[in-house]
């Protein structure tokens, strides 16, 4: 048995992708896209049809209508591979916008329920900022289900399961490249920052019994994953799901819900200002953050220059 299939026996596979090839390849159970993955995708000829499809379709509408009906498009191309969920993005631009957040998400899911795809089928992701937590909690009383993405922080973690969220993806990758800068030391294994950011948000959750599931992501090698081993679900990219699917080296689970708590740990309670505060006071998270909103913009701003022509 692979590594891969091992992994898959105490923690759920999700393709960190949007190429359809991979996910057939490797059957993750969800699938997660972002402006990033999505831009990559359109870049390649084999996608382009998906791209002319809306411009033929949708040649009418504004750019920002055409852009909604590409990323829904490609979530429903998604959902025909893999049998769980697939998570698609708000703008970027949208990460300090409640109201603008909420909007977006109510009008993507009401494309994909036009499209006879079940809103449980969709995960509706937004940055983990102040607003973008308060955005998915009036979502989720909703029904809408949101993947609270670009986490950094143990008080994004904390502010999103206070709300209710369904999911948090703890960019794992982000922060180990951020440490192994500030620091100029390599990190293997429990030792990365990465790992151990998401070791504390698990085991805080677990402790509390708050129901948000845990998926890391952003994975810079496949030590990161082996050190995670249990963790809800992992969103893994295909170069290293190929890499798990070529080992058969032994995967031993590391979290356990039934033993990952700590009775010692104290439930914080996280008002706006102390949640500006904590997160304003872990300058990794700070700057990952940023950088990560302007790069998400950036690259959602060159697939509305494809669209536009």
């Amino acid at each position: 048995m692979n590594q891969l299939e091992q992994l898959r026996q105490f923690t759920t596979v999700v393709a960190d992708t949007g190429d359809f090839e991979t996910m057939r390849e490797y059957r993750p159970q969800d699938a997660t896209t972002n402006p990033s993955l999505i831009l990559k995708a359109v870049e390649q000829a084999a996608y382009r049809p998906l791209l002319d499809q809306v411009l033929k379709d949708h040649s009418e509408k504004s750019t920002e209508a055409k852009l909604d009906e590409l990323l829904v498009l490609f979530g429903r191309k998604i959902l025909e591979i893999v049998p769980g969920r697939v998570s698609t993005e708000v703008d970027a631009r949208l990460s300090f916008d409640t109201e603008g957040t909420i909007a977006k998400a109510r009008h993507l899911i009401d494309l994909y329920e036009k499209a006879g795809v079940g809103r449980e089928r969709v995960l509706i992701k937004t940055a983990s900022t102040w607003e973008g937590i308060r955005a998915a909690e009036r979502l989720e009383k909703d029904g809408i289900h949101c993947n609270l993405t670009l986490l950094f922080s143990f008080a994004q973690a904390v502010a999103c399961a206070e709300a209710g969220v369904q999911l948090i993806s703890p960019f794992v990758g982000r922060i180990y490249d951020w440490y192994k800068k500030d620091t100029g030391k390599e990190y293997v294994g429990a030792e990365d920052p990465g790992v151990q950011s998401v070791r504390k948000i698990y085991t805080y959750y677990k402790t509390f019994g708050y129901k948000t599931e845990v998926m890391g992501a952003s994975f810079r090698n496949i030590g990161e994953i082996l050190a995670l081993a249990g963790c809800d679900l992992l969103t893994i990219s295909p170069s290293l799901l190929a890499e798990l699917h070529q080992s058969d080296a032994a995967v031993e689970r590391v979290l356990d819900p039934e033993t990952s708590t700590d009775g010692r740990l104290t439930r914080l309670n996280l008002d706006e200002k102390m949640f500006r505060w904590m997160h304003n006071d872990d300058p990794m998270a700070v700057e990952k953050l940023a950088q990560g909103i302007r790069s998400f913009a950036a690259d959602t701003l060159k697939v509305e220059r494809l669209i536009e022509g």
